[in-house]
């Protein structure tokens, strides 16, 4: 019996100090893991950040450059077909939006559907636009159908979209 209370005696502190190691070692450990993510997190926001700021500014741009105003501007109406430039200006539409289209990576779900609900509305301007005129239509009565229409609009999708890219680069700042 004296053997086993000897025994204990040993096993015991022995056992307690092996105990405290280990959470020692298992709470160090967890620091260091800790202190690795920190420092990866860091590495990543260094390069991402610039990429994520680059992808902001050429949605920006993409959205401004789609608005139906700052659209017909570009596109000269005059001398041109209200079908012709229907078609010139729904293809730069879609020209753009596929040139833009890899931005999605670097922003939320919520921001690109904005995105794509803006260039469905310019697209159903346009086709709107296009649908009141007569079929012998001057590309300047387009213009002013396309301008008619866009004052119409009661929510502007276009706008909605830039103020969510917006304000999702003003997470990082």
């Amino acid at each position: 019996m004296d053997y086993v209370v000897d025994l204990l005696k040993i096993l015991l502190p022995a056992g307690i100090v092996l105990y405290g190691m280990y959470l020692v070692v298992v709470s160090f450990l967890a620091k260091e893991r800790e202190k690795m993510l920190v420092e990866l997190k860091t590495k990543n926001t260094e390069q991402i950040l610039p990429i994520r700021l680059q992808a902001a500014e050429r949605l920006a741009l993409f959205l401004e450059r789609i608005t139906p105003n700052n659209l017909v501007r570009r596109s000269n109406p005059g001398g041109l077909s209200a079908g012709e430039l229907h078609t010139i200006l729904l293809a730069e539409v879609r020209e753009e939006f596929n040139h833009n289209f890899s931005q999605q990576v670097y922003f939320s779900e919520e921001t690109w559907e904005a995105v794509k609900r803006a260039v469905e509305e310019v697209n159903t301007i346009l086709n709107q636009s296009r649908q009141r005129l007569h079929e012998e239509a001057t590309g300047i009565d387009m213009a002013k159908a396309i301008f008619a229409q866009a004052l119409e609009q009661k929510n502007d999708a276009v706008a909605y979209a830039l103020k969510q890219v917006k304000s999702e680069v003003n997470i990082y700042f």
